[in-house]
């Protein structure tokens, strides 16, 4: 059950940054951060996302769903 809410909380973070990065590129204001600093948290928090469900399944805490036939 860990493991979902802190995958459930990375997805969270991971809209926050897509949405802080929208604000970024509407504003476009040479004194705040660039937009690429925003995405690319966002780029790196899926990657930590699929590690997790991928160490998740093997080690046995995620049950995939099973096969459809």
């Amino acid at each position: 059950m860990l493991i979902k809410l802190i995958i459930g909380g990375l997805l969270g973070f991971m809209i926050y940054n897509l949405f802080k990065a929208l604000m970024m590129m509407n504003k476009n204001d040479p004194n705040q951060p660039p937009m690429s600093k925003f995405i690319g948290r966002r780029v790196m928090t899926s990657v930590v996302i699929v590690l997790l469900l991928l160490v998740g399944i093997l080690t046995g805490l995620i049950t995939p769903n099973p096969r459809p036939f």
